[in-house]
């Protein structure tokens, strides 16, 4: 029979071990979903943003109701502060969605997944800019090993990769303007596909009375089909799903944890993009992914030793008391 130390030391891990589990899921199906959206290529990028929309918004509606959540609704909706925060953050996700199903859809996913791992450099540059917050030597170092790749890529291809570029910028003010919204994870998605679902459905219904395609049902020769119509509506629990699971994974881990388990998503395209998908990884390309995993490597190395060092110093503090 286990002790009462060992008792407590199994009650601990378990919402660990969950953590862990609802996190794989999460970045798991985050760094899946590429080939949800390839499936349905043939589908208007737009469109595809119209359906994800609209299929999320019924749904979260239905876990906010179960939840027994619309009171907690209702107050943030009186706050014009949160008001103002999700109209930046509404913007700036169906940016988000948008170009990344664009990324999907013309064999552009490695540029996609080179936004995602910048993503974070970007996010603390931003913090910089607009919180005032200090960069510490380290995290420079990691942000010039970024810029460098992304120089590096603009060289080989051409141009900038405004995809990634996009991607980055656009979820990192995302989740600046979210850190300053009281709304949760799915409410505050809720309120943000709410308020894009009167312009998808819109956009659909002037689509329909155009006569270029039904709302839902799609009649397109050889691509419509019942079948095809119920995969375009799993864009609501391909969007809602991970970020309940997200939200279940962030109750349960450490921060610095969640951090680490991001690199997952990115890695996983990065993956599916050149052996799924057979896009071209030349040396060239190499060395600007190098650059940026360097600098991803400096930032985390970063992120560890500053989580120890505030972990020693309050150690410290307490056995000087």
């Amino acid at each position: 029979m286990p002790s009462p130390s060992e008792r407590a030391t199994s009650d601990t891990r378990r919402p660990i071990a969950a953590g862990v589990v609802f996190g794989v899921l999460a970045y798991g199906s985050w760094g899946f979903v590429p080939f949800y959206f390839n499936a349905i290529r043939r589908v208007d990028p737009v469109e595809v943003l119209c359906h994800r929309v609209i299929w999320s918004v019924l749904l979260l509606a239905v876990l906010v109701h179960f939840r027994g959540r619309w009171r907690e609704a209702r107050d943030l909706l009186r706050e014009p502060s949160t008001w103002r925060c999700l109209a930046v953050s509404t913007a700036m996700i169906a940016t988000n969605w948008l170009v990344f199903i664009y990324a999907v859809t013309t064999d552009r996913l490695l540029e996609a997944s080179l936004g995602y791992f910048i993503n974070p450099l970007v996010s603390i540059v931003l913090g910089m800019v607009f919180l005032s917050e200090r960069l510490r030597p380290r995290q420079w170092i990691a942000v010039g090993f970024a810029a460098a790749g992304v120089a590096v890529y603009t060289t080989v291809v051409g141009a900038p990769p405004w995809i990634s570029l996009v991607l980055a910028f656009s979820f990192g003010t995302y989740g600046l303007v979210r850190k300053q919204a009281k709304a949760g994870a799915v409410l505050g998605l809720a309120f943000e596909t709410a308020l894009l679902a009167p312009l998808g459905l819109a956009y659909l219904v002037t689509m329909h009375l155009t006569g270029l395609r039904p709302v839902v049902f799609l009649s397109r020769g050889g691509v419509g089909s019942a079948g095809f119509d119920v995969l375009l509506m799993a864009a609501g629990p391909i969007t809602a799903f991970p970020l309940l699971f997200f939200a279940a994974a962030a109750r349960r881990l450490r921060l610095s944890t969640m951090g680490f388990m991001q690199y997952a998503t990115p890695t996983l395209h990065f993956l599916i993009a050149v052996l799924a998908f057979g896009e071209a990884f030349d040396p060239s390309r190499a060395i600007a992914f190098a650059l940026i995993w360097v600098g991803i490597g400096v930032f985390l190395f970063d992120s560890v030793h500053a989580q120890y060092k505030t972990r020693s110093i309050a150690i410290g503090a307490v056995f000087t008391e």
